[in-house]
C-alpha cells in the first residue's frame, strides 16, 4: 500500500507559479513511477506529467510541456510539479498518483493503483 497526500494548491494571478508535493507513505515508493493529472471543474481528468522510479525519465501533457516540470526527491518520498507561467484554464483539482509498472506513458488513471485527495488550484485572471 501506498498512501499520498498532495500539498501546495492555492489561489494564484495568472502568470504566478506554485509548487505542488505529494508525500507518499508505504512501502516501496521508490518503484513506483509517479504521476500528476487534473480535473478542472466539469470536465474529465487530465493526464498532465509522469516519472519514472529512478528520476530518470519524464513525459509530459501538451497542455503543460515547458510550463510545469515534474521531479522527485526519494530520500523524502515526494514528488513535486512546479507550474510556472500559470493560466486560468489551469484551475482544477490537482491529484498524484502511483503506477506500479515504472512507466511514464501510462496515460489512462484506471492503470495507476494509487492517488492522493487531491489539492486545489485556482489561478484567477
Amino acid at each position: 500500500q501506498v498512501q499520498l497526500v498532495e500539498s501546495g494548491g492555492g489561489l494564484v494571478q495568472a502568470g504566478g507559479s506554485l509548487r505542488l508535493s505529494c508525500a507518499a507513505s508505504g512501502r516501496a515508493f521508490n518503484s513506483y513511477a509517479m504521476a500528476w493529472f487534473r480535473q478542472p471543474p466539469g470536465k474529465e481528468r487530465e493526464f498532465l506529467a509522469a516519472i519514472t522510479s529512478s528520476g530518470g525519465s519524464t513525459n509530459y501533457a501538451d497542455s503543460v510541456k515547458g510550463r510545469f516540470t515534474i521531479s522527485r526527491d526519494n530520500a523524502k518520498n515526494t514528488v513535486y510539479l512546479q507550474m510556472n507561467s500559470l493560466k486560468p484554464e489551469d484551475t482544477a483539482v490537482y491529484y498524484c498518483a502511483a503506477n506500479p509498472y515504472d512507466s511514464i506513458w501510462i496515460r489512462i488513471g484506471k492503470r495507476y493503483d494509487y492517488w492522493g485527495q487531491g489539492t486545489q488550484v485556482t489561478v484567477s485572471s
